[in-house]
């Protein structure tokens, strides 16, 4: 009876978040993805770009000439991106600091997709454990949003190569930022991303050896198939569907697909947690267990939380409630020891 409740508060809640979204044109805009690779005219031609694009160990890479003009104030971190877009608001990397007291440890969070507001409760819990706090706005999203949309439709669309461009320039961003945490004296920096942040997360943890600690909430590995099978992408899907398969999607976003990047993820000293939910109709449960075996083949360590709820009914009692305590044990254990 009450997880037939909790089922339809999430579905209630998805439907919700559907009341803004609205069907869009299919685009390849692949100069956007992949600027000095070449043109791409035809589905086929972006598929074997981003083939290519996948294959580079220095797609991720940002430049090694980034603008360093980090501005700290009143708890805000502003500085410049390094992906430079036609919307002057997101070129502008804004970051909410919780300070600690303590220069030791610090987590860089990524927040899930169409966020409005950053988590203060999340913030406030994790500083008071003794961690530093940094709520990163990601492309398009909160203080970055593109004036007159009513949601992050260029951060996540139709359009293969600006949604691309997007979870790329995340991932320089939260790169950038992890740098800059270094150069003030973190000793430890993990990072966590949520649903959509997840995916950034996860990326920004393989590409980025100073990242200790990777916390991926409700995450999968193809993004591919979580668009194309899950509750809150089905305008995107029904934008996509009548110009390609799912099979050509996959190959399409082939850079962004964790299951594609095991073996970074395994890397020495890099541990994982990953929090998922299984009653999600958003990030299906298959497409989870499906990366949790490719990371646990690969040899990454993985504790596993598996919380029987919904995406969105994670952040309610009592589940957002065992989720902050399993967060908290892992990130406060000593390094190398087993969590239960």
């Amino acid at each position: 009876m009450f997880h037939n409740w909790l089922d339809r508060w999430d579905e209630g809640r998805a439907q919700r978040g559907e009341e803004a979204k609205k069907i869009t044109d299919f685009i390849l805009d692949a100069d956007r993805a992949f600027p000095g690779m070449g043109a791409a005219e035809t589905v086929e031609e972006f598929c074997v770009l981003a083939e290519t694009a996948a294959a580079e160990p220095d797609f991720f890479e940002p430049p090694d000439a980034s603008d360093h003009s980090f501005e700290l104030r009143n708890g805000w971190l502003t500085f410049p991106s390094d992906v430079s877009t036609d919307v002057a608001e997101n070129n502008i990397v804004w970051a909410r600091i919780t300070e600690s007291g303590k220069r030791d440890q610090a987590v860089v969070i990524f927040h899930h997709w169409n966020a409005t507001s950053r988590n203060r409760q999340i913030a406030g819990f994790l500083s008071w454990q003794g961690i530093t706090v940094i709520e990163i706005a990601m492309p398009y999203h909160l203080e970055r949003k593109r004036p007159g949309s009513l949601y992050a439709d260029y951060m996540l669309s139709a359009n293969l190569g600006r949604t691309m461009q997007a979870v790329k320039q995340a991932v320089w961003d939260g790169r950038k930022l992890i740098g800059w945490l270094k150069r003030q004296g973190y000793r430890d920096v993990s990072v966590l991303g949520m649903s959509l942040g997840s995916w950034v997360a996860g990326l920004v943890a393989a590409y980025e050896p100073a990242v200790s600690r990777a916390s991926m909430f409700l995450t999968a590995g193809s993004l591919a198939e979580m668009v194309w099978t899950g509750r809150a992408t089905r305008s995107i899907r029904t934008s996509l569907e009548p110009h390609l398969t799912l099979a050509q999607l996959q190959r399409a976003w082939a850079p962004l697909n964790l299951e594609n990047q095991p073996d970074r993820l395994a890397r020495p000293g890099l541990e994982l947690l990953v929090i998922l939910a299984s009653r999600d109709s958003v990030v299906l449960p298959d497409l989870s267990e499906r990366l949790l075996g490719r990371l646990e083949n690969a040899g990454a360590g993985v504790s596993v939380l598996r919380l029987n709820c919904g995406h969105y009914s994670l952040g309610r009692p009592p589940y957002i409630l065992r989720a902050g305590w399993s967060l908290k044990r892992f990130l406060l254990r000593k390094r190398g020891a087993t969590q239960a």
